[in-house]
């Protein structure tokens, strides 16, 4: 696994987790796709707390060396996605959640990190 991003898509986790995000997880993507090398996905309860948890990864990113190069989903507050280039975060309502179902398309069963890491 690339481990620069890799501690990076973890801070980002730790920042979601602080927003009290649930069902978070990091997935190494780089050999499945070339959109991304990680996915971190976690939900929030509602679109207030989704556009929340964008609002503050969108300004604490920068921190990091992330430059956020755009933003979809924010408006409906469902399906929040923030490009990072590298890193693509998916913030999630429950039950968008789990219909997309996103991790079953994605995990491989090595490449997932559940956060906070046990």
């Amino acid at each position: 696994m690339d481990k620069p991003f890799k501690d990076v898509a973890l801070k980002l986790c730790e920042m979601l987790y602080d927003k009290k995000a649930e069902n978070i997880l990091a997935l190494h993507v780089a050999d499945k796709t070339i959109i991304a090398d990680w996915f971190v996905v976690a939900s929030g309860r509602a679109a207030v707390q989704l556009r929340a948890m964008a609002d503050d990864l969108e300004e604490k990113a920068k921190d990091l060396g992330l430059r956020l190069l755009r933003t979809e989903g924010y408006s409906g507050g469902r399906w929040i996605v923030l490009d990072f280039a590298s890193i693509l975060v998916h913030l999630f309502h429950p039950d968008e959640r789990a219909f997309y179902n996103m991790e079953r398309l994605w995990e491989d069963g090595e490449n997932c990190i559940p956060y906070p890491i046990e």
